[in-house]
């Protein structure tokens, strides 16, 4: 048999996780979907009930909320997983679950990377969807479209009554941002292993200072690269286009911020193992 990494192993051990952290799980995503129906019930409620105004500002909470709660809800699940291993009577439990480093390590990959952010975005799908498709049916009379005029002169119009992720979509966004819940898991699953208590303000504090100090480089760097440039526009030009150097600046930043992961979870690896031991 591997003593690596064994597939039915791997299974039995991912069956014995969700019996012990599966509750803390349901509980904190519980306590999110609250959290979600909340926002939504309290700005949609007149519209909703008394077929109230709607306006622009009527779904501008969503971006915040997905992005900043989003945030806290996947680093807090991250921030918990290995928290066990700082008390020593759970840890020598842990250390006699027959199964290899890499698959503990796997295992906590697999609950706090993937199924924490795609629960998330289900759950706020979900809830989105249905309270969107409750203000289109009650919004059939009532404007939800505005007219403006771009930077060409060109006039044209703009439905704000969308569904979050038909608004916010994949064309013309941030590319490297679809790396952060990778990153961000990573670098709190490390806190959770790394510090014995208060995992989740110490690692937070970590991570202010550092990206204080990144922010501070990043901007001094592009003050001496750019300042007295003169920026050229490119004509029609949009994220997606193989000759923009914006383009390939965001992959990267995006490629970075993978191998940046990468490391966080390397050094998590190497960290598991020292508590093994």
């Amino acid at each position: 048999m591997n003593n690596t990494f064994n597939i039915q192993r791997f299974g039995l051990l991912l069956k014995r996780q969700w019996l012990e952290f599966g509750k803390i799980y349901l509980i904190t995503l519980a306590v999110a979907l609250g959290v979600i129906i909340t926002f939504y019930g309290f700005s949609t409620y007149n519209a909703i009930t008394e077929n109230g105004p709607f306006h622009t500002r009527l779904l501008g909470f969503r971006e915040p909320l997905f992005l900043i709660f989003g945030f806290l809800f996947i680093t807090i699940i991250a921030s918990n997983y290995f928290a066990h291993l700082g008390q020593k009577p759970k840890a020598i439990i842990d250390l006699m679950i027959p199964a290899s480093t890499f698959e503990k390590f796997l295992t906590g990959i697999l609950f706090t990377s993937i199924l924490s952010t795609v629960s998330f975005i289900i759950i706020f799908y979900l809830t989105d969807l249905v309270f969107v498709s409750k203000l289109k049916s009650v919004a059939q009379n009532i404007g939800t479209e505005i007219s403006f005029t771009d930077a060409n002169g060109d006039v044209k119009t703009y439905n704000y009554l969308m569904y979050f992720f038909d608004k916010n979509g994949y064309d013309h966004k941030f590319i490297p941002i679809y790396s952060f819940p990778l990153l961000a898991t990573s670098v709190f699953l490390l806190g959770s292993i790394y510090f014995n208590r208060f995992h989740y303000v110490k690692t937070a504090v970590v991570v202010m200072v550092f990206s204080g100090i990144w922010t501070y480089i990043i901007f001094k760097t592009g003050e001496l690269m750019f300042e007295g440039k003169i920026p050229i526009d490119r004509g029609n030009n949009t994220n997606m286009n193989f000759d923009n150097p914006k383009l390939w600046a965001e992959l990267g930043v995006f490629v970075f911020l993978l191998l940046l992961t990468a490391i966080f979870w390397r050094i998590t690896y190497v960290r598991l193992k020292e508590k093994q031991v």
